[in-house]
């Protein structure tokens, strides 16, 4: 098992407080919370707690307005899905070209079989949205936008506040996968024109298997799933109770933890791009150093492939990723590098550190030694040899 863990942004581990609030409902508080038994309704206040402090987390204005899925996917599909079908009568959606496949496969299943015009809109060189092309793209026609707050692979934090402002404007609903964002940013869904926000409890040291979707309740709203009168009829079938008291559990403690995400992950990360970038000669850091989330890292290492590089980094004792968890095995370049334009020699060597309240400075300079023995015994050089002449700043380590 690998001693130093930097794969935050596919899972994080679960908090030992989530774990213990979450204990009892898998025992002696098993039960149902729709029965009007003490069990049940012992349950059922549960998740009306989990509730108010998911709620919280994000400004919503009420408890009501959060809706327990199974996690980001659902969360995603059932938003987008729920925003065509309150706007019938518009045929179009817009995304970017760098969401999470749980958006973009759905966009595009609906523009393939359902006769959708679907607007991908591009981003620059450093995974920033081209804001010019999303306005010309809004019009009356537009049932839905959908973009993500942060990047799951590069960190980039789009102004997702003003995005929503703009297609406010025209009328379309506008939906955040924020499932990156959530726990690791300040979120006050309540000062934006927000209608609909996703997230995932394992994003945020809760277990896998149950997340939120945020409904602003003047939106008119369609299920995914039909069923009991669960969530207020609008996800059916019996609640995931632990699950849920996990995902309040961690929700609230991710409050109390948003400094140290801005302080303590941030300065390891910088510590560890730093020095990656000082000693590894032919690589730079992927995305808009000035707008991504604290805990993110992407490098991109010239004539080196990924895969390769993750594999032996495991072996070392160091989990890092590729970027996107969901596309792994796809053996194919990364759809948000390949968006980005990256050089060819560098599109497969793209490599995602994502950090946590876990880790720690030693994990970071470990990390380095690992990093940079994995990138010399790939290119076939020692890693004691200089880096003349690599970029010394992150401004400089840009592509």
């Amino acid at each position: 098992m690998t001693a130093i863990y930097f794969d935050n942004n596919a899972t994080t581990r679960p908090d030992p407080r989530v774990v213990e609030a979450m204990l009892p409902f898998l025992g002696s508080g098993f039960g149902n919370p729709s029965s009007m038994h003490q069990r049940g309704e012992a349950a059922k206040m549960a998740v009306q707690a989990a509730r108010a402090q998911v709620q919280a987390l994000i400004g919503a204005e009420r408890p009501s307005e959060i809706v327990f899925t199974s996690g980001g996917t659902e969360s995603n599909n059932t938003a987008i899905l729920a925003a065509i079908a309150a706007k019938p009568d518009r045929r179009e959606i817009i995304t970017s070209a760098v969401e999470h496949p749980a958006v973009l496969t759905t966009c595009e299943w609906l523009e393939n079989t359902q006769g959708f015009r679907l607007h991908k809109i591009p981003v620059d060189e450093r995974g920033r949205l081209d804001v010019a092309a999303y306005e010309a793209a809004l019009s009356e026609r537009v049932a839905l936008v959908t973009f993500m707050w942060a990047n799951n692979e590069t960190g980039v934090v789009f102004p997702v506040a003003e995005l929503a402002k703009m297609g406010k404007a025209h009328g379309a609903l506008f939906h955040t996968d924020a499932v990156q964002a959530v726990g690791k940013m300040p979120i006050d869904v309540q000062a934006t024109d927000i209608d609909m926000l996703s997230l995932s409890g394992h994003k945020l040291h809760a277990p896998q298997g149950i997340g939120a979707l945020y409904v602003r309740r003047s939106i008119a709203f369609t299920p995914l799933l039909h069923g009991g009168r669960q969530e207020r009829g609008r996800r059916g079938g019996t609640e995931n109770t632990p699950g849920i008291v996990a995902l309040g559990e961690a929700a609230e403690l991710a409050g109390t933890h948003l400094v140290e995400e801005e302080t303590h992950v941030r300065k390891l990360r910088d510590r560890l791009e730093q020095n990656l970038i000082a000693r590894i000669a032919d690589c730079f850091v992927v995305g808009d150093c000035e707008s991504r989330l604290d805990n993110t890292c992407n490098i991109a290492f010239h004539h080196v492939e990924g895969e390769d590089a993750i594999l032996l980094m495991d072996n070392a004792g160091l989990a890092a990723s590729l970027g996107s968890a969901c596309a792994a095995g796809s053996f194919e370049p990364s759809h948000v590098l390949l968006a980005m334009k990256l050089p060819d020699s560098a599109v497969r060597g793209g490599v995602r550190f994502s950090l946590s309240r876990d880790n720690t400075e030693a994990d970071v300079d470990r990390a380095i030694e690992i990093v940079a023995n994995v990138i010399a015994k790939l290119r076939g050089i020692s890693a004691d040899t200089p880096n003349e002449g690599a970029p010394d700043t992150r401004e400089d380590a840009h592509v």
